[in-house]
């Protein structure tokens, strides 16, 4: 609860409500890694003070992204199954228990600040689960899709590490987590700089990794390129 209270502060909103669930039956039984079987579910609502049209403006963009790490799963191959506070597999200084427990980043502040800034930025997608293919189609207008350059994401070593010691496909990689990339920003493509200068001023570092294509399929997220395993 305090977790889910500071992360209200940063975002400078209110916990209105909320619930926990039980799991009994999602351990066979308790390990020293998992002893309690809890979550706590949570949810956020709000209003727009005026409407917003952004979403029917968009046009041939250029993606960036606010950089987050977050590590949100393990492997389950039984040789990696060590020590949460012992294993160093891929950070030598900090084992892989910090990493688990590394807070996600908020980004409310920085693109509101971005957003007062400038008229440049059509949309934004928060990479949460489904990934890619599922949280970029969200933000655009039917016909149009994402061709993303995935060499030019720079995964962090956790995720890299996951990939390897699990076995995970980048597929599946892509669907699954959001391998560093934890906030997409679409610009207009003549507003692209003035949209990346607007984020650098809030505090992030934005990258380009991708534009606004034309689609008309089903799939509207076009992966080019490797990504960097």
């Amino acid at each position: 609860m305090k977790g889910i209270a500071d992360g209200c502060v940063i975002a400078g909103c209110a916990l209105l409500g909320g619930e926990t669930a039980e799991m009994p039956g999602l351990y066979a039984k308790a390990t020293t890694t998992s002893r309690v079987s809890l979550s706590a579910p949570s949810s956020a609502q709000g209003f727009c003070r005026r409407p917003s049209r952004r979403r029917r403006h968009v046009r041939p963009a250029v993606i960036g992204r606010a950089f987050q790490r977050l590590f949100a799963g393990a492997p389950h191959r039984r040789a990696h199954r060590t020590r949460l506070e012992r294993s160093r597999a891929f950070e030598p200084q900090r084992d892989l228990a910090q990493a688990l427990l590394e807070p996600t980043r908020i980004y409310v502040k920085p693109l509101l600040a971005a957003l007062r800034a400038t008229d440049k930025i059509v949309a934004l997608a928060h990479i949460t689960g489904g990934g890619f293919p599922d949280n970029l189609p969200r933000v655009l207008p039917k016909g149009l899709g994402v061709a993303l350059d995935l060499p030019a994401i720079p995964v962090p070593s956790v995720f890299r590490w996951l990939a390897q010691a699990g076995g995970v496909a980048q597929a599946e990689m892509l669907r699954t987590f959001n391998c560093g990339i934890g906030m997409v920003v679409v610009a207009s493509k003549n507003g692209a700089s003035e949209a990346e200068a607007a984020l650098r001023a809030a505090g992030e570092s934005p990258i380009r990794i991708g534009e606004i294509i034309s689609a008309t399929g089903e799939e509207r997220v076009v992966m080019q390129g490797p990504l960097g395993l």
